[in-house]
């Protein structure tokens, strides 16, 4: 009722707005989770380890942030709304080639560049949104918003359960390029920035961009060392997890889906309550206290033996996980300068993903070298590292709860 009734108080350009970029990242993450659950299968086909093929997906968070600073700049330079449309096209487009990978290396390549579409998504999308909306409860719709990543994986879950047996792995990257058909919405639809239009942001974008990012060079990179905290948080709980339901516990495809579908209604209702209780708390101590919860979890989530007790693991760990990831989008772009919000808070929530990025690589290697094909003790360390790196990193920091987001 809360969701409906804030929906109704915005004007219908907010609302159609914040629904292009909710979708926007939602499908955006569909696809990139969609090879989280046919690792295994592809190792299978190409005769090659795990720690092989997810090398695909930290090349994928790797290049993100060569997308968040070019797409950035565009959208800075050109305007969100074109920008975000050739966003989503490119990365519908690289997820439909990789369903014809005749090869591991070439699988690799593709990644890489859908990493490079995606990576241009989030910060444009979110400095669309928030430019648009109004200040009054943007905690709540950064909540909303992130979860659209939640959702994505949730959508990738129930594809993979209902369909994966069908259309194999190759199926499945066809299947992800649909998102292409968003662009017919916020084409048709959703509107420019008002602040874009009024010149507060364009009028510097063109050459002050370098020099803003120079300005707040402290700022940037303590952004962008809390994304790398985040991102290790997230990556670190989420994409190697499919692949330890299959190889620790022999699950199917639908009890993998199973579970991944209750972890991410935990996930939505996580990013939904702390992203809303930060406009009461603070973003910071919402942040902490989220990460903080994710702590005694951790046996529940990596050690269960049953179904139903690792679904409960799963729901708890994600509420927590996104429960954090919720403030995100508003804390970022309240701390970002005004002319380059387009490329800022993209720029350094890529970058925070480019050095994560070899942390599933790592994870698959201590698992195969160290563990002996064991994935659980990998995961559980993972959780307690990702949450102090969170929890202190954010406790340090500053926040600018409310900021008026329309002034330069």
């Amino acid at each position: 009722m809360e969701i409906l009734g804030r929906f109704r108080r915005l004007t219908s350009v907010q609302r159609n707005t914040f629904i292009a970029c909710f979708l926007g990242w939602s499908l955006d993450a569909f696809d990139f989770f969609i090879l989280t659950f046919c690792v295994s299968a592809i190792a299978a086909e190409f005769h090659e380890k795990v720690s092989a093929v997810v090398a695909a997906i930290a090349w994928t968070l790797a290049m993100r942030p060569v997308g968040a600073f070019l797409f950035g700049v565009m959208a800075d330079k050109f305007g969100r709304r074109l920008t975000l449309m050739i966003d989503i096209i490119a990365y519908s487009g690289f997820e439909l080639a990789s369903a014809f990978a005749p090869s591991l290396k070439t699988l690799i390549i593709l990644r890489a560049f859908f990493g490079v579409a995606m990576g241009g998504e989030w910060g444009v999308g979110a400095a669309l949104a928030f430019e648009t909306l109004p200040a009054e409860g943007r905690g709540f719709f950064s909540g909303l918003l992130q979860e659209g990543y939640a959702v994505g994986y949730l959508v990738a879950a129930v594809v993979y359960r209902t369909v994966f047996q069908t259309v194999g792995w190759r199926g499945m990257f066809i299947i992800g390029a649909l998102p292409a058909f968003l662009v017919i919405y916020i084409r048709t639809k959703v509107e420019e920035s008002p602040a874009w239009l009024q010149g507060r942001v364009s009028r510097k974008a063109e050459t002050h961009i370098g020099a803003d990012i120079l300005t707040y060079t402290g700022s940037f990179l303590f952004l962008v060392l809390l994304m790398f905290a985040f991102n290790s948080f997230s990556h670190g709980t989420q994409d190697l997890y499919p692949t330890f339901l299959q190889k620790d516990h022999h699950f199917s495809p639908q009890t993998v889906g199973n579970i991944a579908i209750v972890a991410n209604i935990g996930a939505l209702l996580g990013g939904f309550l702390f992203g809303a209780w930060s406009e009461k708390i603070g973003r910071r101590r919402a942040i902490v206290f989220a990460a903080l919860l994710a702590l005694p979890v951790i046996p529940l989530w990596a050690y269960s033996h049953s179904v139903p007790m690792l679904a409960l693991g799963g729901f708890l760990m994600q509420f927590m996980v996104q429960g954090a990831w919720g403030v995100v989008p508003a804390h970022l772009n309240e701390l970002s300068p005004p002319a380059v919000r387009g490329t800022f808070p993209g720029f350094a929530y890529q970058l925070g993903n480019l050095l994560s990025s070899w942390n599933i690589r790592i994870q698959a290697r201590m698992v195969e070298q160290r563990f002996g094909g064991v994935f659980a003790p990998v995961m559980a360390w993972t959780v307690v590292i990702a949450v102090a790196l969170v929890s202190i990193v954010t406790g340090s920091g500053h926040e600018r709860r409310g900021a008026d987001l329309t002034k330069t």
